[in-house]
């Protein structure tokens, strides 16, 4: 599958791979973990057509991006923080719309609590929060130590992870004939299955979302969206609940049939209280 990012930039020496489409008021949508800026294919063009501009990334360690070889470099999300104010700063925007997915939401809380006179508006799409991360069954293999996981035979860590990477959606077999491949290439074979492991796993730490949860409350400052699917196997739909009732005036959508990657299972859906919510606020 084509990516929807093609070009680089060297923000605090790393290089990130980014997309830009669309005029209008600029919108940055950032993705989670295990996935990439691909995961937001089908909703770029929603967001276009309704007259936004549309900024896309890889995090730093993910997708296209570089994978540092140095461990010393910082992917966690905190560490993903000053790659965004990077970015921003790139594309000369002295505040933006944020939309964001996953560990992508840690990214977009921290930002936001710490510099909320850049953010229009925030939406969180079945994001981490507070201390609902890593999974047990992450915890256990993080315990057993993830050396044995990037000694792992290929074909076993592909069997492992296409099954966990199947267990985000409702739709498996659109998921199967789409995206997963590409997903699946990112975090696999020489390089990927070791940075899976470096960049995004032994960063699974929910410190980074604790060391604000007392703060949360301030997000209530900005306009707020809460959209979560209604079978999200990975953060549950409470941790959305909580997430609503520590924000003060938050709105809070649940999407039928659909799990934890929103953008793969209901797409349409997504765009569509997307844009309503971004023009209630543009």
């Amino acid at each position: 599958m084509q990516p929807i990012v093609a070009e680089n930039v060297l923000i605090t020496g790393s290089r990130i791979t980014y997309g830009i489409y669309g005029d209008g008021e600029p919108v940055v949508l950032l993705h989670g973990t295990p996935s990439s800026s691909l995961i937001w294919r089908n909703v770029v063009p929603h967001l276009v057509t309704a007259g936004y501009k549309v900024h896309v990334f890889d995090l730093l360690g993910y997708g296209l991006s570089e994978r540092p070889w140095d461990p010393s470099v910082d992917t966690s999300i905190s560490g993903q923080v000053p790659i965004l104010e990077g970015l921003l700063a790139h594309w000369g925007l002295a505040t933006t719309h944020i939309v964001a997915h996953d560990i992508g939401g840690g990214i977009a809380q921290r930002f936001a609590i710490f510099s909320p006179d850049r953010v229009r508006s925030l939406t969180l799409i079945d994001v981490v929060s507070f201390d609902s991360y890593p999974s047990k069954r992450t915890k256990q293999q993080m315990q057993e130590g993830l050396e044995s996981q990037i000694r792992a035979k290929d074909e076993d860590h592909r069997a492992h992870f296409r099954e966990w990477l199947l267990s985000t959606v409702q739709d498996q077999q659109k998921l199967a004939a789409t995206s997963l491949d590409t997903f699946m290439n990112y975090i696999s074979g020489p390089i990927g299955q070791a940075s899976l492991f470096q960049h995004q796993v032994r960063h699974y730490d929910p410190k980074h979302t604790m060391e604000i949860a007392d703060r949360m409350h301030e997000l209530g400052q900005l306009p707020v969206k809460l959209i979560w699917g209604a079978d999200d196997a990975w953060q549950v739909v409470d941790w959305a609940h909580k997430l609503n009732r520590t924000i003060p005036c938050s709105e809070l959508d649940i999407l039928e049939n659909c799990g934890h990657f929103s953008p793969e299972d209901q797409p349409e859906r997504l765009s569509q209280l997307l844009v309503s919510f971004l023009k209630q606020h543009s």
